[in-house]
């Protein structure tokens, strides 16, 4: 994620007014729908043959963003309507872990990778997994012993975090229906250097809230704050929201009293 809106695609959304149950509406905005060659050109090829938009978030191969825009963004169905915590819905069902599989969220942190930043991140990693798992029925898990082999393809652990460096984001991370190739959560090195009121940790927390499953949370419809609408509102919308992702938000990432209502109501 980097400086919030700096671009106006991804995967995830919300509801009018907040009533929870319902998938978000289409949106008569009057904005241009962007061509495949356009959204094509708006997303960034990363490692691993994922491709990210909307700052931070992933999609996998081409024919994955292809499927993308043909379902969420070609037929018109972007914009938002006013509203709150999102989690990613498609085809009905809901993105999220199993209760079993909530409990057992394993990670490895790279130590080749970070080098002297590691006890960094994983101090940061530490705070911002413990807000979640104060914040609703979830558990996650440090796999140490595969820090020194923390890689994509490591079957140990549910995903593996890595530094990167040159990227236009500065921490990316995935949907819990990603294959185990593309469940990384990157931090660019840029990370570590002057990023205004935001803190690695409030990165952290906004980045593992996707990693659960949250989306985006945006107040309206503009050219700088809006998404498609394969979501389902779990709470009004809420301009504190740590999954806020507009470009007027200033300040660190931080849990808002409605972020723990929708949390607790998507993992009881």
């Amino acid at each position: 994620m980097r400086g919030f809106g700096s671009m106006t695609w991804l995967a995830g959304m919300v509801l009018l007014g907040g009533a929870c149950g319902g998938a978000g509406g289409d949106m008569d905005t009057g904005e241009k729908v962007p061509t495949w060659e356009e959204f094509q050109a708006g997303a960034i090829r990363d490692e691993g043959d994922v491709y990210v938009f909307d700052g931070d978030q992933a999609v996998e191969g081409l024919e994955g963003l292809r499927a993308y825009y043909d379902a969420h963004v070609a037929g018109g169905g972007v914009g938002t309507l006013e509203g709150g915590l999102r989690v990613y819905y498609v085809d009905g069902v809901d993105i999220k872990w199993s209760a079993t599989q909530a409990r057992n969220l394993t990670y490895c942190v790279s130590s080749s990778s970070f080098g002297t930043r590691y006890s960094t991140v994983v101090n940061a990693l530490a705070s911002a997994t413990a807000a979640w798992e104060a914040t609703a029925n979830i558990n996650f898990i440090h796999g140490m012993s595969y820090d020194s082999n923390c890689t994509a393809s490591q079957t140990g652990v549910l995903f593996d975090v890595r530094m990167v460096s040159g990227q236009s984001y500065l921490v990316r991370a995935f949907f819990p229906n990603a294959s185990r190739s593309a469940r990384n959560i990157l931090i660019d090195s840029s990370a570590f250097g002057n990023i205004g009121t935001m803190t690695l940790t409030g990165l952290l927390r906004h980045e593992l809230g996707h990693t659960l499953g949250f989306r985006h949370e945006y107040p309206e419809y503009s050219s700088a704050c809006y998404e498609d609408n394969a979501y389902r509102a779990l709470t009004p919308y809420d301009s504190a929201s740590i999954m806020n992702n507009c470009s007027s938000m200033s300040g660190d990432r931080l849990f808002s009293t409605l972020d723990k209502q929708g949390a607790r109501a998507l993992y009881p």
